[in-house]
């Protein structure tokens, strides 16, 4: 009888807990091909020369998502985002969409996102207990991110769930996947982009102090964002700012509640809620997994990876490796010295990561601050079956 691959992404347990697998993969087979016939790297530094060296690409899902959601020229719709691009095309998107998603928009996000986390705690607090996904992580991020864009309240709602669907269905990325999930995602990616296109006319008039009329004003050497990649752009945006942070607050919380000396700690100095939320990335990465297809033959570890081949990062793996992390199976919220590969590396660095660090460090800095017994209402947790996108399907807590 074979043996179990060492990679089962699509196993009960892998969704429980991936770290055990992998250790193993990484002290055993770091350059790992899998039954799937995915190459499955677990090495920090393996995972970096994947991030950055340019022999691994974008532009090959190309074939990969076509057939996942159909050619363009069958749906009419929307030119694939810059996280599917390489460059100079990668370039010239990143570069306009940055003069509008700045350090300086996201910093003036702080009170508004500030008065959301507090509005829906208000909304619980009466009541002793919270569902912390369901009343806090999820509806902070698409709120905020909605706001930014303009997006009524109203709205929000459908918003969402065309979100969570879209995401839901990157799992099928090179891994065999429920067909329902697919097409969900495919239903999810078309709203936003009909919903933004309808909005577009109005904006184009009266231009708002949003993020969409924003986007809609960039230009650079006479360059601007054609209609199709301000559509993908707008999509983008709720992949990248929307589930990386509802597992940021989810997963930290819990690492924090499984750990009370650190949250007394944090307690205690406050400060730290900044290199806390960086460990708690680290720790138990909200992301767990990014790829890439090789354009050329390329050498990791002894291997020869061929060209063509579909390179799996696994971004949890690298996170715990002991040769870029002391004692990494520890937390630790004022670890120094902490470069995570959370948000990715490279010239793909996720764009949302700077809203995400501002949305995780008001929302459980203030949880933490306005619930001073909280603790874990049940230890029985439940994780999402996904090996793209770690994160609990509920956490519920006594305040």
């Amino acid at each position: 009888m074979a043996e179990p691959d060492l990679f089962d992404p699509l196993s009960p347990a892998f969704h429980a807990d991936p770290y055990p697998f992998y250790r193993h993969l990484r002290e055993t087979d770091p350059v790992h091909l899998s039954a799937l016939g995915l190459w499955i790297l677990t090495r920090y530094e393996d995972c970096i020369t994947s991030l950055r060296d340019p022999r691994f690409g974008r532009d090959g899902f190309e074939a990969i998502l076509s057939a996942q959601y159909g050619e363009e020229s069958e749906t009419g719709r929307l030119p694939r985002s810059m996280l599917f691009r390489d460059p100079p095309d990668h370039t010239r998107l990143r570069s306009l969409v940055n003069r509008a998603f700045t350090p300086r928009v996201i910093e003036g996000t702080r009170g508004q996102i500030q008065g959301v986390v507090d509005g829906l705690l208000d909304r619980v607090e009466a009541s002793g207990r919270m569902d912390v996904i369901a009343d806090l992580a999820y509806p902070l991020p698409v709120t905020v991110i909605c706001d930014m864009l303009g997006v009524p309240v109203g709205d929000h709602e459908q918003i969402k769930e065309w979100s969570s669907d879209i995401i839901r269905s990157l799992d099928a990325i090179g891994i065999p996947s429920d067909p329902s999930i697919v097409e969900r995602g495919r239903v999810g990616r078309r709203g936003i982009a009909d919903y933004f296109r309808a909005l577009l006319p109005e904006r184009r008039r009266r231009p708002r102090a949003d993020l969409l009329s924003a986007l809609i004003a960039v230009e650079e050497q006479g360059d601007r964002l054609t209609e199709g990649e301000l559509l993908a752009t707008c999509v983008l945006l709720f992949i990248a700012g929307h589930e990386t942070t509802v597992n940021l607050i989810g997963n930290g919380l819990l690492s924090l509640l499984r750990h009370p000396a650190e949250v007394a700690r944090l307690r205690r100095e406050p400060a730290l809620i900044g290199s806390a939320v960086e460990e708690l990335l680290r720790y138990d990465s909200p992301v767990q997994r990014t790829a890439r297809i090789t354009n050329a033959d390329v050498e990791v570890g002894g291997e020869t990876i061929p060209k063509g081949a579909f390179v799996v990062t696994a971004i949890g793996a690298a996170n715990r490796d002991p040769a870029q992390f002391p004692d990494p199976d520890r937390l630790d919220i004022a670890r120094a010295d902490n470069r995570h590969i959370a948000f990715g590396f490279g010239i793909h660095f996720c764009l949302g990561a700077p809203l995400a660090r501002v949305e995780g460090q008001l929302a459980l800095g203030t949880l933490l601050r306005r619930a001073p017994r909280l603790r874990l209402a049940d230890e029985a947790l439940e994780w999402r079956e996904s090996s793209t996108l770690r994160g609990l399907k509920a956490l519920p807590v006594e305040l």
